[in-house]
């Protein structure tokens, strides 16, 4: 389906991921869509949202209204970023190399994950934009280093440590559907799969003409497996329960260029990572996907911000649906949000276009949004605009909101 007919058919993120449901097998579409254990953290991050009230500004001219920033002092179209999504080419073929490329026409950066399907090199060599490399830390120290030499011979501009995920998550309807890495066809997934041809035939079949059995490419070469042979367990996956602050300066040292914390929830734990040497921060409690039950992220925002947002950009991640979530954000200290499940929705909803429809209506929504509340560019978003719920507001009675507008500002 082309992004035009996308524009008349899908008007808001909710109806993309309708027609991502329509097209995947349910095993593949519950990975994508929700969380941990009962989802408690999946509908906390949408409900945290929904408590804060936006109190428009009138009578301002927002005649030519300006999303445009700076992140990491490059220029960004929009305070967006795509986040990291493990396995985007299960929902559609090519789909890491859809949504970078559809991130790059929208001006904003893509953040590719550990766990894709596409080398991070041929990402690079298909997309001129601006590439961030997101990766696990091992506990074989040596196999992150690797990776990291890698993706700088690969010329990624940034490099994203993700440090929330000390043990596999545990999601039963994976179970339930028959869903899992390794990946087989079983008497719980049989049906689901053969009653979704449109999806067999244009992903497994056509990814398996054209390179063969789908590979974790950007693992280690030593776990470099293909998918549906191999081996579930600790030494498989990059899960490491003793990662410490000496790693991160550590990787520091190695890394020239941005160095980003994601998983950040705590404000000690952001005063660390810069003190580390991070320089961004990513606020974020994996989507709902591994704790259930964590706080969401833009609860914690403030405080955060209020802490190091003089030193370090940070951005906000999970939950973020509707340019409205922007705003808020932003008015509560972020510097830029990142998004991925909008993005993986539009992806396996029409591939490329649909990524690209994603982010137009995550921009256009901000644009509008802005335009209602009096705000003419990002500068001009505020607390002001905002009006919180009594549990929401209770975590910012001692945070200055005017030093954390400043802040947010600044590198806007």
């Amino acid at each position: 389906m082309s992004v035009e007919k996308l524009r008349s058919t899908a008007l808001s993120i909710s109806d993309l991921r309708d027609m991502a449901r329509a097209h995947l097998p349910r095993g593949i579409f519950e990975y994508v869509a929700r969380g941990t254990d009962e989802d408690r953290s999946l509908a906390g991050n949408a409900r945290a949202f929904d408590e804060i009230d936006l109190v428009p500004r009138v009578v301002r001219d927002v005649s030519a209204p300006d999303t445009s920033c700076k992140l990491f002092g490059q220029p960004c179209a929009a305070p967006i970023a795509v986040s990291p999504t493990g396995f985007a080419s299960l929902l559609w073929l090519d789909g890491e190399v859809g949504s970078a490329r559809a991130a790059t026409r929208a001006g904003i950066p893509f953040a590719l994950s550990t766990g894709s399907i596409t080398p991070m090199e041929q990402i690079r060599a298909e997309v001129d934009g601006r590439l961030w490399l997101q990766l696990y830390v091992w506990p074989q120290r040596e196999m992150t280093r690797e990776l990291i030499a890698r993706a700088r011979r690969a010329r990624y501009e940034a490099l994203i440590i993700t440090v929330d995920t000390p043990v596999a998550p545990f999601r039963p309807y994976n179970l339930k559907n028959g869903f899992s890495i390794p990946f087989k066809v079983s008497s719980r997934n049989f049906w689901d799969i053969v009653t979704h041809p449109r999806w067999l035939y244009g992903v497994v079949f056509r990814r398996y003409l054209k390179s063969g059995p789908m590979v974790a490419e950007n693992y280690p070469e030593q776990l470099r497996v293909p998918v549906a042979a191999a081996k579930p367990g600790k030494f498989n996956l990059p899960f490491c329960d003793n990662v410490s602050w000496d790693d991160i300066r550590e990787f520091r040292r190695l890394w020239d260029g941005p160095l980003i914390l994601k998983g950040v929830l705590h404000p000690d734990d952001a005063a660390s990572a810069v003190d580390a040497g991070c320089d961004g921060i990513i606020v974020s409690n994996h989507g709902g996907r591994n704790l259930d039950s964590a706080i969401a992220p833009v609860r914690m925002l403030p405080e955060i911000a209020d802490r190091v947002g003089h030193k370090a950009t940070v951005l906000l991640d999970s939950g973020i649906s509707r340019g409205s979530d922007i705003l808020k954000a932003l008015a509560l200290g972020a510097h830029a949000v990142m998004v991925g499940k909008a993005t993986l929705f539009g992806v396996g909803a029409a591939g490329e276009d649909g990524a690209q429809r994603a982010l137009e209506i995550l921009v256009d929504e901000l644009v509008r949004v802005m335009t209602n509340s009096g705000a003419k560019d990002l500068g001009s978003i505020s607390s002001g605009l905002l009006r919180l719920s009594n549990a929401f507001a209770r975590s910012m009675l001692d945070l200055n909101p005017t030093a954390i507008e400043a802040r947010a500002a600044a590198d806007r």
